[in-house]
């Protein structure tokens, strides 16, 4: 049942759910026969992307709306994640409802395509908002660092995933082929396969650390394999895109960069708050915020880099 995806679509997701197969059946053999080598953070890792890619699957399968509306659906999930482990006073919570309000509005101009709301609404509409609600308490202690980090979480979040939604809706050029759906499985399979190849490179050759305060397990070794493997993947899955050879390879490149930087920003703001992780929404791995840290720096990368390519094809 192809659920009307475009072939490369089809293909991509066939391709996919193999891997997930593959990987899970190989788990499954290695936990047998050498428990005391097992790595129970692959396994973990591979029943959260059954769990994303699923639910990724249905959404496309539904069309352009439904998809638009599940990111606005874990903005809501993944803000408040965020918003009940930051510490925030009585007085910041009065402006929280803003927050929350602001995920329709916002998913709302994308579903219809308005470019230009959606990307000043969280910088620029919001943030004016969030500031004069919070005046209009009358409170100035801790006016700078509440303000930060409302405005913080929502461009993490509801900003990085309504860039993701985006996609949906961004005017590219079409063949027979090529399709917005692709577009946004080509972001979401190289961010998540990169933090895979980071990890499987990590720990086969891994030995120099990168940042050992913010994430011990990061290494020189890990953090450049999955680089250049995300690179190649850029190129080999670019028939999902209306990208050149080169602006692919830049592509793969960029969400490998970014999406590594996304995972070590999510790891310092973990730290700095005291949680190993932001729910147990998803059991074994977390949060929806614990599986979008990546994403929230790869996905405005690309949707850029993207948006600025195709408007001169």
């Amino acid at each position: 049942m192809s659920f009307g995806f475009s072939p490369n679509v089809e293909l991509t997701f066939k391709i996919i759910y193999g891997l997930l197969i593959g990987f899970t059946l190989l788990f499954f053999l290695w936990k047998k026969i050498h428990p005391q080598s097992f790595q129970q953070e692959l396994l973990d890792r591979t029943k959260s992307w059954w769990v994303i890619i699923s639910l990724v699957f249905v959404a496309l399968g539904f069309g352009k709306s439904s998809t638009i509306w599940m990111f606005a659906f874990l903005s809501f999930i993944a803000l408040r994640e965020l918003l009940s482990n930051v510490p925030l006073t009585i007085s910041d919570r009065k402006a929280v409802f803003w927050c929350y309000l602001g995920i329709p509005l916002q998913f709302y101009a994308i579903s219809i395509g308005y470019y230009h709301f959606f990307i000043i609404f969280v910088p620029v509409i919001l943030f004016i908002i969030l500031a004069m609600r919070r005046i209009a308490i009358d409170e100035t202690e801790n006016f700078t660092h509440s303000l930060g980090t409302l405005m913080f979480s929502n461009l993490l979040i509801v900003y990085s995933l309504g860039h993701m939604a985006y996609l949906m809706v961004l005017d590219i050029p079409y063949n027979e082929n090529v399709s917005n759906d692709g577009l946004l499985l080509y972001l979401l399979f190289l961010t998540q396969f990169n933090d895979v190849l980071q990890f499987i490179w990590g720990k086969l050759l891994g030995k120099r650390k990168i940042i050992p305060k913010v994430s011990p397990n990061k290494t020189w070794e890990g953090f450049l394999g999955g680089l250049v493997c995300t690179t190649i993947l850029g190129y080999v899955f670019k028939f999902l895109t209306p990208l050149s050879t080169v602006q692919s390879l830049i592509a793969g490149f960029m969400i490998a960069f970014m999406g590594f930087f996304g995972d070590l920003n999510m790891s310092t703001i973990k730290r700095d708050i005291g949680v190993k992780d932001m729910s147990d929404l998803i059991p074994g791995h977390g949060g929806i915020m614990d599986r979008i840290d990546s994403l929230s720096f790869s996905s405005m990368a690309f949707f850029h880099i993207v948006h600025m390519w195709t408007r001169n094809m």
